[in-house]
């Protein structure tokens, strides 16, 4: 094999195995059950992950080709309309059979088939091999995102407040101060991805767009902050809020951030994944929608005699390329096994800190198509084109996020009323 081919075969193994790490600690009944249709159960994610692999890469260019059991081509297909008929989403947890023990039987089948394949491809199709399997390797680290918030959510369901890792995070005990404000220069800027390495195709074309001077906040919005806006009496007051945002938050009684939970003296804690945990005021506020986001940041305006908004994508991407690859080198991410956002480090250097790896951070932009935007060719074309509509982007990664899954040009999308993700927030304001 070639080097750069040795390189995926090996980059082939450590992500599935990290999937596979992340079911290590869940019992099967942990693994089987769905606590709302927008979650899917462990076991899904697990059998998703290897379909994707199984159906577009394994189908098309294994010699002699048979799956490993003919039904689960509708029973785990997420909404490739391409590929053919799909099990209702909202039923996911109803699939009792196959056993947990059987995905993973799958599983090890398809990955030894994978790397047969890879070390010898038919003639001329190694670099089409590569392309769908480094795409299968982006899926599976978007899924291993929603494993996370998926099981946080359910395991939130139960009154035992069972905890995913019993571990408290670790402590940040070198906590910066409260920063301040960074310019982003106006004029003409270039976003979206550029050069070698993979991305989606909603992040290409590269291409021009105009800004407006604006300055974005040095720091994510804290949990210290949104109590202020809590104790303000912001879920209460109509002046803040869209109106769709506040007809959802009359119509679902939100009156916190999801998984906030009143504590024994009246005060507030929250749920995560290593159990119940006291607010920490310094660290990202998490699990918020874009409704709330752009309610606080109303608020947040009000109180200091200026106009405060979420960034567009295109200014966040802009202080995220001056901030440059470092700021990603830096990022956390779900590598650094906190599994919830921590405070800034006094580390860091001056300017719009924790850009990546703590929180996704939600954007007044529309998900859209770029100009000059094109689906890529094929069922996997249904994989970012179909859903521009409705949704906002989010940009940045968060706690949940490997590492080698940042970068400057990625675009998350989600609709406004979306919490369950690990979601925040950062303000911006324009300037002159």
């Amino acid at each position: 094999m070639s080097d750069r081919t040795t390189l995926l075969a090996q980059r082939l193994a450590a992500v599935r195995a990290q999937t596979l790490a992340l079911a290590a600690p869940l019992s099967e009944a942990d693994c089987q059950v769905q606590s709302m249709p927008d979650a899917s159960p462990v076991k899904w994610h697990l059998a998703h992950t290897t379909w994707f692999f199984e159906t577009f890469v394994l189908e098309r260019f294994e010699p002699g080709f048979r799956p490993w059991h003919p039904a689960f081509r509708v029973l785990f297909n997420s909404y490739y309309q391409g590929v053919g008929d799909q099990h209702p989403r909202p039923q996911r947890g109803l699939v009792t059979r196959p056993a947990l023990a059987e995905v993973k039987a799958w599983r090890a089948s398809v990955d030894e088939r994978l790397q047969a394949l890879l070390a010898a491809p038919p003639p001329g199709q190694g670099d089409a091999i590569a392309a769908l399997v480094e795409l299968g390797l982006q899926h599976e680290q978007q899924h291993q995102e929603l494993i996370l918030a998926d099981l946080l959510h359910l395991l939130s369901c139960n009154p035992l407040a069972p905890a995913y890792a019993d571990a408290p995070p670790p402590a940040v005990h070198d906590a910066a101060p409260p920063g301040g404000w960074t310019r982003v220069d106006g004029g003409l800027a270039e976003i979206g991805h550029a050069g070698a390495g993979f991305a989606f195709d909603n992040e290409t074309p590269r291409h021009r767009v105009y800004l407006r001077p604006c300055a974005l906040a040095d720091d994510l919005v804290t949990q210290g902050d949104w109590r202020a806006f809590m104790a303000d009496g912001g879920y209460d007051d109509a002046r803040w809020w869209l109106a769709a945002g506040w007809d959802w938050r009359q119509a679902q009684g939100i009156a916190a951030p999801l998984y906030w939970r009143r504590d024994g003296e009246g005060g507030w804690c929250r749920f995560t994944l290593r159990g119940l945990q006291p607010l920490d005021e310094r660290a990202p506020v998490v699990h918020v929608s874009a409704y709330e986001a752009d309610a606080y940041a109303r608020w947040h305006g009000a109180q200091h005699g200026a106009p405060h908004r979420l960034p567009t994508e295109a200014e966040w991407e802009q202080a995220a390329q001056r901030a440059g690859t470092a700021a990603i080198d830096r990022a956390r991410g779900v590598d650094a096994g906190a599994l919830t956002p921590l405070p800034p480090s006094a580390t860091l250097p001056a300017g719009p800190r924790q850009l990546f790896g703590e929180v996704w951070q939600w954007t007044a932009s529309a998900y859209q198509a770029y100009p000059g935007f094109r689906a890529w060719d094929g069922a996997v074309g249904e994989y970012n084109a179909k859903f521009m509509v409705n949704q906002l982007v989010l940009r940045g990664g968060s706690c949940a996020t490997p590492r080698s899954h940042l970068r400057t040009s990625y675009r998350n999308f989600f609709p406004p009323e979306a919490r369950w993700q690990f979601s925040g927030l950062r303000l911006a304001r324009d300037l002159d």
